[in-house]
């Protein structure tokens, strides 16, 4: 993973896609009635820009540079494309707080089908973001209540993330007591759109993925998307540098992305997983369950573990369920994005003598 600041306004060879007030939604993610802004092969590769919208909320005042400078960043070190689309104002009534980026046509793509994204490579695009805790929907609202907002300022070098212990305009410079913690970068956002003629609101995940908020969607995974309208529609957003497990504040270590994927189309595969997404590593398969329900969407990772499992390897219902328990790990993905979601991590290594 690079560490470096990158003009968003640079040009790429091959497809690339910039975040800009005409290529983003705001809170909302596409749907059945949207228009794509541009389009990727089935087997081609894409580069896409991602904006965090933190800095870009009304409750953090709508301008990035001003924002920053709390914790001393210089306005040279704003992205340019997080201000256009901070002044733009085109944030619905209601919509939730992420710069969403697409929709991107898959052609030939069609219900029924998985979209297969593969993370090829992913870029900072700065070197600090924030954590925010806001209005009482973190893990411990009683703790973090509704008028409580704060955003804490995070930087990030090399491979290593610190939170600055204090809080102002020292915190760009670094120096002085941190927290300071392994960064594992990953889209929060990626998905295609709802079969709906209503956009849905940006937070809660669904069949059609968004929100999901998985840790191991980082580089070298794949995420199965169940293709829910014709060319799939598939956008991302809510860029990640690091995460843990249930995202228990509200929100991780938000902050900006140049994200390289390769787009795939599986015809037919989505009877795979029973329709939901998954998603697959070197190393795992990863079974996400969502309900608004904690123990309902641990209980749908199960089942949709069973069914990659017995899919996958040919393994009985009643060998592969007394695996998962003796061998896998249910976790918890996200407790705040109002569906909360729960992954089943599978060895792939376990079943090399069922390959």
């Amino acid at each position: 993973m690079s560490s470096t600041m990158i003009d968003a306004r640079a040009d790429l060879a091959g497809g690339y896609l910039r975040s800009t007030p005409d290529t983003v939604l705001l809170g909302e993610l596409p749907c059945a009635s949207d228009t794509p802004v541009t389009s990727v092969n089935p087997g081609d590769v894409i580069t896409i820009d991602t904006v965090s919208h933190e800095g870009i909320l009304p409750d953090q005042g709508s301008d990035p540079r001003a924002f920053f400078a709390r914790f001393g960043v210089p306005e040279s070190q704003v992205l340019p494309d997080a201000i256009d689309i901070a002044e733009s104002g085109r944030r619905p009534a209601g919509a939730g707080p992420h710069v969403v980026t697409g929709p991107i046509a898959v052609p030939g793509a069609r219900p029924g089908d998985l979209l297969a994204v593969t993370v090829i490579d992913l870029v900072r695009r700065a070197d600090y973001g924030i954590v925010s805790s806001r209005h009482g929907r973190g893990a411990l609202p009683d703790r973090f209540p509704a008028e409580d907002v704060t955003s804490v300022f995070c930087l990030a070098n090399g491979d290593v993330g610190s939170l600055p212990m204090v809080q102002d305009e020292s915190a760009f410079a670094g120096g002085g007591r941190a927290i300071r913690f392994p960064l594992r970068p990953f889209l929060g956002i990626t998905g295609v759109a709802s079969a709906d003629g209503v956009r849905p609101n940006s937070v809660p995940p669904g069949l059609y993925g968004g929100n999901l908020d998985i840790t191991h969607l980082g580089v070298g995974s794949t995420l199965f998307l169940p293709v829910q309208v014709p060319d799939a529609l598939l956008y991302v957003g809510d860029p990640h540098y690091a995460q843990g497990d249930g995202e228990v504040a509200l929100t991780a270590f938000e902050a900006p992305l140049r994200g390289t994927l390769r787009v795939e189309v599986v015809p037919g595969g989505a009877s795979t997983a029973n329709g939901r997404p998954f998603a697959e590593t070197s190393d795992l398969l990863i079974a996400i369950g969502l309900d608004a329900d904690l123990n309902e969407a641990c209980r749908d990772s199960v089942r949709g573990a069973l069914e990659l499992i017995e899919h996958r390897y040919g393994v009985p219902a009643g060998l592969a369920y007394a695996y998962l328990s003796a061998a896998a790990d249910v976790r918890i993905s996200q407790v705040v994005d109002q569906v909360k979601g729960c992954h089943t991590v599978i060895r792939k290594d376990d079943f090399r003598e069922w390959s």
